[in-house]
């Protein structure tokens, strides 16, 4: 949540400032603004709404100069507008700064600066954070770099900094804690900051990930150098980018979300690859391989995760406790660490993430690691806070996601999920030898079974047009399914503000079935498995009620075909891989509900793409 981005060099910071922003713009677009450098003066332009408002805005005056700090804002403290954007500006004007996080104890700070005379015009925690660090500069008579660092050690919260001195005008200081910070390392002294990649990979793929409570201070003339927050020098550890320039593109799609649906088969694809063998009947992940023992002798295991990771994790209790047959807990991130949960040394928890940055994942992390739990991790985002802090994981390598709703991300996650479940049963023994040779050549042909359902597009968006104006959708599924009944929903939620919930196909008569009637559609996952006879009851319940049914099924099918209003065929395949085919036809119809309705697909409303404060 929120972007930031800066520039130190000997060009104009402004282009790469904007460039940068609206890279980062899927991070918040509540608001978006600038700082300066020149000649020693901070030159500042803000404005309500997305980044085209501020560069309309800014490019109407004078932008010169090669030191620049911008952010995009997804707001917490105060309502999105001019005021509250950020960079916020210090009382004597000497400081201008940009945040990402959350300043837990802003009040108590903002109390105490008060009483010392400082007066302010905004809502936001940041501009509490600039207040402090001018106070500290001007009563302990320090520089700016100590003046953060003092500053620092008396915030409780998260944050992403970056801050500007008219009084040091060739230096930037930055700093980050559990909000992730980058620094990109080009020739000729440039440096560049992001909150992740994708605005630095266009000029060098040389990078520093801070650590958190590490400080950075990159000069125009002695370069980088990073201290944390105790003043202890740190030795900047350089990695290469591994993300392509192309990736952050469109590619000729008309939205990102469009773009990555279609990208699934080459992302699930990415993911197995090198991976499994079918002829040889193995399957590995070698960035767990140290830690297989560890699962395969674990109690259990307990996954965390977010929003559409959950759902994913969902997915992995169903085929980890079927094909491995170990204990499987799923837990919301966000509540795992507020209610004392058991947790002990042999178990293995499992955090999931998009971005590896999900603040709610990242302190269950810490907290399981507190009680002695092994922590594995699977995200996308190559160096990224749960890759570092976790003890092994496995990347899911469906490349750069900038749509706000999440797609390639959950089939990637799901199919790493496939694997490791493969991986413990295959060496736990649960599974024989010709249904693993069977489940993997299933899993190697799911790339080609997406492309047939994507082949399938007009036949949703001739669905979606009937729908396009529900007021609510229910989504049923049962077995593995039921987690992409409610991954469903939460698409429909995120893009076209239609209200739908995701139910086990069973507990509809147990209060759902009550809101139906004929105008509410119904999508029901009913493909071949052993819950399909079950599943042909309920929508027989559905439409004694004269609901609208919505039936994704297998090829072939004919029962569910005569009794559904609509139907959406997917290939068959082994009923754990399922969940893999049958919600391509959700994003699909999602994205096109959402486009009918004139919604903003990779840009909703309210949401951000990282989610890095609790």
């Amino acid at each position: 949540m929120c972007g930031i981005v800066a520039y130190i060099g000997n060009k104009d910071a402004y282009p790469v400032l904007i460039k940068g922003l609206k890279r980062l713009e899927y991070r918040g677009y509540d608001s978006a603004g600038v700082a300066i450098m020149n000649n020693a003066d901070i030159k500042t332009y803000k404005k309500k709404g997305k980044v085209v408002n501020l560069q309309e805005f800014a490019e109407k005056h004078d932008l010169s100069g090669t030191i620049g700090i911008g952010h995009t804002r997804w707001a917490t403290h105060g309502e999105p507008n001019d005021q509250n954007a950020h960079p916020h500006i210090s009382g004597d004007g000497d400081l201008a700064l940009v945040h990402n996080g959350i300043i837990e104890n802003y009040d108590v700070l903002k109390e105490g600066l008060k009483a010392r005379g400082h007066v302010f015009s905004s809502e936001t925690d940041t501009e509490v954070l600039v207040h402090l660090i001018e106070d500290i500069k001007r009563h302990e008579k320090v520089d700016l770099e100590e003046a953060v660092r003092l500053a620092l050690s008396s915030v409780v919260g998260a944050y992403a900094i970056v801050v500007l001195s008219k009084e040091e005008p060739n230096r930037i200081v930055a700093a980050r804690k559990s909000s992730p910070l980058v620094v990109g390392i080009a020739d000729n002294n440039e440096f560049y900051l992001a909150s992740d990649a994708t605005p630095i990979v266009e000029y060098t793929k040389n990078v520093v990930y801070l650590e958190d409570e590490e400080i950075a201070i990159i000069d125009r003339e002695s370069g980088l150098k990073i201290i944390d927050i105790r003043n202890r020098e740190q030795t900047p550890y350089v990695q290469q980018l591994e993300l392509e320039l192309e990736a952050l593109e469109k590619g000729g799609y008309e939205h990102f979300m469009l773009k990555e649906i279609y990208e699934q088969p080459r992302s699930i694809y990415d993911c197995f690859r090198g991976r499994l063998n079918v002829e040889e009947g193995w399957v590995g992940l070698g960035g767990i391989k140290d830690y297989e023992r560890k699962l395969v002798n674990a109690n259990r295991i307990i996954m965390v995760a977010c929003g559409t990771s959950w759902h994913a994790a969902q997915v992995g209790e169903y085929l980890i406790e079927d094909l491995a047959r170990i204990p499987v807990e799923v837990e919301y991130a966000s509540e795992f660490r507020y209610r004392n949960p058991i947790i002990n040394e042999n178990d293995v928890v499992i955090a999931i993430s998009q971005s590896g940055e999900t603040a709610d994942t990242l302190a269950a992390i810490g907290l399981a690691k507190s009680k002695g739990a092994t922590i594995l991790g699977i995200c996308n985002v190559v160096g990224s806070s749960i890759s570092r802090v976790t003890d092994a994981g496995s990347y899911t390598h469906a490349g750069p996601e900038i749509g706000v709703a999440s797609t390639k991300a959950f089939t990637a996650q799901v199919t790493v999920l496939t694997l490791m479940a493969l991986s413990i049963a295959r060496k736990k023994g649960t599974l024989g030898e010709s249904r693993l040779r069977a489940l993997l050549g299933d899993l190697e042909a799911i790339p080609a079974k997406v492309e047939k359902v994507l082949e399938k597009s007009n036949i949703v968006e001739e669905v979606a047009a009937v729908y396009k104006n529900a007021a609510n959708a229910l989504y049923l599924g049962r077995g593995n399914c039921f987690p992409v009944a409610l991954e469903g929903a939460l698409k429909l939620k995120e893009i076209s503000y239609i209200h739908a919930e995701g139910y086990p196909a069973a507990e509809m008569k147990h209060g759902p079935i009550a809101l139906i009637d004929e105008e509410m559609p119904v999508i029901v996952l009913a493909t071949k498995g052993t819950s399909y006879e079950k599943v042909v009851s309920n929508i027989q319940e559905v439409k004694a009620r004269k609901g609208k049914i919505i039936a994704i099924i297998t090829e072939g099918d004919v029962q569910v075909k005569e009794l559904a209003d609509h139907y959406i065929e997917i290939p068959d395949t082994d009923e754990n891989l399922v969940p893999l085919l049958a919600t391509i036809p959700l994003q699909l119809f999602s994205y096109y509900v959402a486009v009918m309705r004139g919604c903003n697909v990779d840009q909703p409303r309210n949401l951000a793409k990282s989610v890095t404060v609790e």
